[in-house]
C-alpha cells in the first residue's frame, strides 16, 4: 500500500481532472523540450515518459516541425483497485519553427528510455565556405 505524504498534491489532481487541463487532440498539453546544436547537426529532445513509439507522429511541413503523443492509461484488469493516480495521460504536443538553414529532408528521430531526441543536419548551403576571386592577375586598362 503507498503512503501520500503530502494531501494537496491530491487536490490539485482533482482539480486538473475536473478541470480538463488534461491534453486533449484540440487542446494538448505542452511537452517539455531542449534545442542544442552539436556539430553541424541541430538536436531537439522531448520528454516523453510512458509514451508507446505508436502514440508519437512527427510532421514537417515546410520549416514548421510538430511533434504530437499520447500517453494512455494502461489497461486495468479486474480486481485492480488505483490507489494512486499522478502521471499525466491525454495529448501532449510541441510546434517548432524550423530555421531555412536546416535540411528538414534528412531528420533522424530516435527514442529512449522516455526521451524523443531529433537530429537535423545543417544544410550544406548554409555551412560556411571560402569563395575563390576569379579572373587574370595584373591589372587591365581600360581606354576610352
Amino acid at each position: 500500500m503507498l503512503m501520500r505524504t503530502d494531501p494537496f498534491r491530491e487536490m490539485d489532481r482533482i482539480v486538473q481532472q475536473l478541470s480538463g487541463t488534461s491534453g486533449t487532440w484540440s487542446k494538448p498539453s505542452v511537452m517539455p523540450m531542449d534545442a542544442y546544436r552539436q556539430g553541424d547537426v541541430y538536436v531537439i529532445a522531448f520528454d516523453l515518459p510512458g509514451v508507446s513509439t505508436e502514440a508519437i507522429d512527427i510532421d514537417v511541413e515546410r520549416n514548421m516541425l510538430t511533434v504530437k503523443a499520447e500517453r494512455r492509461p494502461t489497461g486495468k484488469s479486474d480486481g485492480v483497485q488505483m490507489e494512486l493516480s499522478e502521471r499525466p495521460l491525454g495529448v501532449f504536443s510541441r510546434q517548432v519553427m524550423l530555421a531555412d538553414t536546416l535540411d528538414t529532408e534528412h531528420i533522424e528521430a530516435d527514442y529512449d528510455a522516455g526521451v524523443l531526441t531529433l537530429r537535423i543536419p545543417i544544410a550544406e548551403r548554409a555551412k560556411p565556405r571560402k569563395i575563390s576571386i576569379g579572373g587574370e592577375p595584373g591589372r587591365r586598362q581600360i581606354s576610352g
